[in-house]
């Protein structure tokens, strides 16, 4: 009994105390290229305000962000998490600041990898102030690493009447993995009015039909000059900074920049630290 109680103890110790990095994941309704734009700004824009950001590829089928950006000398998550390379391997430092890693080199995780990739990918978010994860669903709807949902969870949408419907498809089957509750939208290639429009009739349809909260976390317009930034191969808030697109993306990594409580941890935190104090 003893032994069960330190192991308790020692769990929630790890998941309250020591783990003080913000963990975001996107799954997009957009277009892989205005995913990437978004991603890559983003982590652009966080770094320039002073946090330690990983921008991590946990996509399989998808071109994910570490695509053009990760060396092919650079180790997988998955690697490190089967001892194959070191976990200082998998972190590489582009040149933008920020650092980009991937899950996998095109070797799907197996059933025996879940709980050390689990343990690894705690590391990997241990190591930084925020991670921002690129993520797809798979086939059952479930996350690459089941950890991702432990934070949050935001879906990338464009205010298109496909992007939409893509979008509730994917906020449908999440719920339908995870149980109720807390989303996020990110309306993008949108003004402030269409946005406000498009996340207003999805957080209605989500809590008339699924009973969840979809909250929004703001709005990146349409901008040429995010294309601009893309040619040059430099971030819109290096390139240029007075961008509609820039101040939109500065104002979004604020909002990223500081540490959330969990989306379904209600009052639970309270009561995990006061079995921790009480040596459970």
């Amino acid at each position: 009994m003893a032994s069960f109680a330190n192991d308790q103890a020692e769990g929630l110790r790890r998941m309250l105390g020591q783990k003080t990095s913000r963990v975001v994941t996107f799954v997009s309704a957009a277009a892989p290229a205005d995913k990437q734009t978004l991603l890559l700004n983003l982590a652009a824009c966080l770094n320039r305000i002073g946090s330690d950001v990983v921008l991590f590829d946990a996509c399989h089928d998808a071109v994910g962000v570490a695509t053009d950006l990760a060396p092919a000398s650079s180790a997988s998550l998955l690697e490190a998490a089967r001892g194959e390379r070191a976990m200082d391997d998998v972190r590489h430092m582009t040149r933008h600041g920020f650092g980009i890693a991937a899950l996998t080199r095109g070797t799907m995780p197996q059933v025996s990898d879940q709980r050390p990739l689990a343990d690894a990918f705690e590391r990997l978010a241990r190591g930084c102030s925020v991670l921002l994860a690129d993520a797809e669903l798979d086939e059952n709807g479930d996350l690459p690493i089941a950890a991702m949902a432990d934070g949050e969870i935001i879906v990338q949408v464009t205010n298109s009447a496909d992007s939409i419907v893509k979008a509730y498809g994917l906020i449908k089957r999440l719920n339908a993995r995870l149980g109720r509750r807390a989303f996020a939208v990110l309306v993008c290639g949108a003004s402030d009015k269409e946005a406000r429009l498009v996340h207003a009739n999805m957080a209605q349809a989500a809590n008339r039909y699924l009973a969840l909260e979809l909250r929004s976390v703001g709005s990146v317009p349409a901008d040429r000059d995010l294309q601009r930034a893309a040619i040059l191969s430099r971030p819109i808030i290096d390139a240029f900074p007075m961008a509609a697109a820039a101040q939109a993306l500065r104002r979004l990594a604020t909002h990223f920049q500081t540490p959330a409580m969990p989306a379904d941890a209600g009052g639970r935190t309270a009561a995990c630290a006061r079995l921790v104090n009480a040596g459970v």
